[in-house]
């Protein structure tokens, strides 16, 4: 569940990506340990205090990583797979959009996860694989989560839905998966 801070879809992905400094810098239990840290991240990149590094940088991680499945870690019969799906049609732009269609969208996958993520946002795939998980994010491989939420900014920031605030309702990441959708 994000923050009492949290109101727009802009205001999300910085708050999971705060979360993830967070775990990077004190570990798995930062989100209870190490909170105001989070929170202080979370408002520097909201305010444009900080900015999160360019796509290169978890691309370059990806490519000096073990090739194994981002999903479920197999390493057998590996094949490319797009984050965001490949599919996404906000608008007419997203066909030949270098931020979906290129490589910054691209991970390892096995053909089973492949298969079975279809066309389905990176958290509603991740709610099916665990169902019985209370934070989505907690399941989701950091670098899997960096990438989804670096391209999924452009996806919003092209369909205008960065300010996005749910009528007032609570915001989850699976409001993040699908731009195009409920708006």
């Amino acid at each position: 569940m994000p923050d009492r801070e949290v109101h727009t879809i802009k205001e999300l992905i910085f708050y999971q990506y705060a979360k993830i400094i967070g775990k990077m810098a004190f570990g798995p239990e930062s989100k209870t340990e190490a909170y105001g840290f989070i929170k202080k991240k979370f408002r520097e990149l909201r305010d444009d205090e900080m900015k999160w590094s360019d796509i290169l940088r978890e691309d370059r991680q990806f490519v000096e990583a073990v090739p194994v499945c981002a999903y479920c870690g197999s390493s057998d019969r590996l094949q490319w797979e797009h984050i965001v799906p490949k599919s996404l049609c906000i608008n007419e732009r997203c066909a030949t959009c270098d931020h979906i269609q290129g490589i910054h969208n691209q991970i390892w996958a096995c053909p089973s996860c492949n298969a079975s993520k279809g066309t389905k946002g990176l958290y509603h795939f991740m709610k099916d694989l665990h169902p019985n998980v209370k934070h989505l994010s907690d399941c989701v491989p950091v670098l899997l989560e960096k990438k989804y939420l670096k391209t999924i900014y452009y996806c919003h920031q092209c369909n205008g839905t960065l300010d996005w605030d749910k009528g007032g309702e609570k915001l989850t990441v699976l409001d993040l998966d699908f731009p195009c959708l409920g708006r």
